[in-house]
């Protein structure tokens, strides 16, 4: 298959590179020349020097792929690619776009007789080599003609072993690594909540790292310090434990070296789908605490200057009398 392929950042190009592996043929649009060139050379991908020459190369019915920041970049993207379209080809957004947003536009590529995709994509960096996991929104015909580019990412249904009802029968959906989730924003809808999810298993690890820290601090009575080796911790648990997982690897990786997390900013930023999940639980009125939770603690990494806990300890020290000066230990910035 032939492929057209928007946005060569660190994940496009290698969802790109992974693609091509697999025997079909990329033709690459980036607004940086050297990246296109560059991935070109290395792939046999064709560049693009416009989204015009892209389309112009690709055969009949064409499709292709973006993989730009959500909001105004991927629809200035679709808004230019609606012009030299033609009825039958499909769009695929494979960035972390707003499901109500995908739902806006594919309505109104439908009516240029265009298929729209959202394609929620998690893998990460580690895609190219692991495969990524693809879930996917839209009507069928759309999916039907992209899905030996979904083949193509997918790690494939030998990755993790079978849940064991299904372990005997044919490939369940799913099971491959891509899931047609439903209509119009489904596909950005699952990635949505699986955005959250990640923020709840994220934060949970980094309070129980923060209490094995803790545990050696001087004012804690000697009877009950422990000088935790969180890189061991973080070794035996990837072993048999039910909280191992690909997120503990990564911390447990973070770890390894020896030199602690002094080179990490404490400051956590959140790309937008924490907040989306928020909302849609708010509308749907389901109770998402812990991922609520986890969205506000990044909230709090970013006051820089403490004004919240200033503010608190100025509150006590009106009525209450303290002071807010540090104890022995504390420290005061």
């Amino acid at each position: 298959m032939e492929l057209g392929f928007v946005g060569l950042g660190r994940m496009g190009a290698n969802m790109v590179r992974r693609i091509s592996e697999h025997g079909h043929r990329c033709h690459v649009f980036s607004l940086v020349e050297a990246e296109r060139t560059a991935l070109a050379t290395e792939t046999g991908a064709v560049p693009a020097a416009s989204l015009g020459e892209l389309v112009s190369g690709l055969p009949v019915p064409r499709t292709v792929w973006i993989m730009v920041p959500a909001g105004n970049p991927t629809q200035g993207v679709i808004d230019e690619l609606c012009t030299l379209l033609a009825p039958g080809d499909t769009i695929i957004d494979g960035g972390n776009s707003n499901y109500r947003d995908s739902v806006i536009r594919a309505a109104a590529l439908k009516e240029r007789g265009l298929h729209f995709l959202d394609c929620g994509t998690s893998g990460g960096l580690f895609g190219l080599k692991r495969g990524y996991s693809l879930m996917i929104g839209g009507d069928d015909e759309g999916v039907a003609q992209a899905r030996p580019i979904f083949e193509a990412l997918v790690p494939g249904i030998a990755m993790v072993p079978r849940t064991p009802v299904k372990d005997h029968g044919p490939p369940q959906p799913g099971e491959a690594g891509w899931l047609h989730c439903g209509k119009a924003g489904a596909g950005h809808y699952v990635k949505m909540v699986h955005n959250g999810i990640e923020y709840g298993i994220m934060q949970a690890f980094a309070e129980g790292f923060a209490l094995f820290a803790s545990a050696a601090d001087p004012q804690i009575p000697e009877d009950r310090a422990y000088p935790f080796d969180l890189a061991a911790i973080a070794e035996v648990w990837r072993r048999g434990s039910v909280v191992s997982s690909w997120l503990l690897d990564l911390g447990a990786e973070a770890l390894a070296d020896g030199k602690g997390l002094e080179d990490y900013s404490p400051r956590v930023a959140d790309s937008g789908e924490g907040r989306w999940t928020l909302t849609a639980a708010i509308e749907q009125g389901v109770a998402t605490p812990v991922i609520a939770d986890a969205l506000f603690a990044r909230f709090t990494s970013h006051d820089d200057v403490g004004t919240a806990n200033r503010f608190l300890s100025a509150l006590r020290n009106k009525f209450g009398g303290h002071d807010g000066v540090p104890k022995p230990g504390e420290v005061k910035s």
